[in-house]
């Protein structure tokens, strides 16, 4: 779970450029000290080279007033196309008798250390642009929705962030879901 040093090179080089392409994003706060906080955390490189290596395009979003953490975030136009059509969850993974998707989004997630956006991230998100105007994605689920067998996507509708509800098992090939990352 360590990048090569041409690896993270080649990686914060794209984040960089995209940084700066994108500054409305990330107002006050300078590259310098993002690459300060990159560096001292290899796994968190990594965790962004799998958002990269899967179409998320992410970049940084804002600053955890309380931690002082730099928040990532997948800013890929739509929900990133390495990790569609997924089910929810692994118990709604294995809930699913026949045609089971290959992953989960929480699965893939945890497998590469970041976490699903929830509601609130998700409508933060939107407000800095338009996603997933085309694509939808699953979003974290209070647990008692979960609990019932439900899970949240999001997307963006006739000028407004969505926010519906489906079976955690179903999974479709124009949902995915977008990440956050804290470094």
């Amino acid at each position: 779970m360590k990048l090569s040093d041409e690896q993270s090179k080649v990686l914060l080089d794209t984040l960089k450029t995209r940084f700066k392409k994108n500054s409305n994003r990330h107002q006050g706060i300078e590259w310098d000290d993002v690459e300060k906080k990159l560096l001292a955390n290899p796994k968190k490189i990594w965790s962004l080279n799998e958002m990269e290596a899967t179409g998320g395009e992410p970049d940084v979003v804002g600053k955890d007033e309380k931690t002082g953490e730099v928040i990532f975030v997948d800013c890929a136009a739509e929900s990133p196309k390495g990790r569609r059509s997924v089910c929810y969850d692994q118990e709604a993974l294995e809930s699913r008798k026949e045609y089971k998707p290959k992953n989960s989004a929480m699965g893939m997630a945890a497998a590469m250390g970041i976490k699903i956006l929830n509601e609130e991230q998700y409508k933060d998100l939107q407000g800095l642009s338009r996603f997933d105007t085309k694509t939808s994605s699953w979003l974290e689920t209070p647990a008692d929705i979960r609990k019932l067998g439900g899970a949240i996507f999001g997307d963006w509708r006739y000028g407004h962030v969505f926010i519906y509800h489906n079976g955690a098992e179903s999974y479709y090939g124009a949902r995915g879901f977008r990440g956050v990352l804290k470094v």
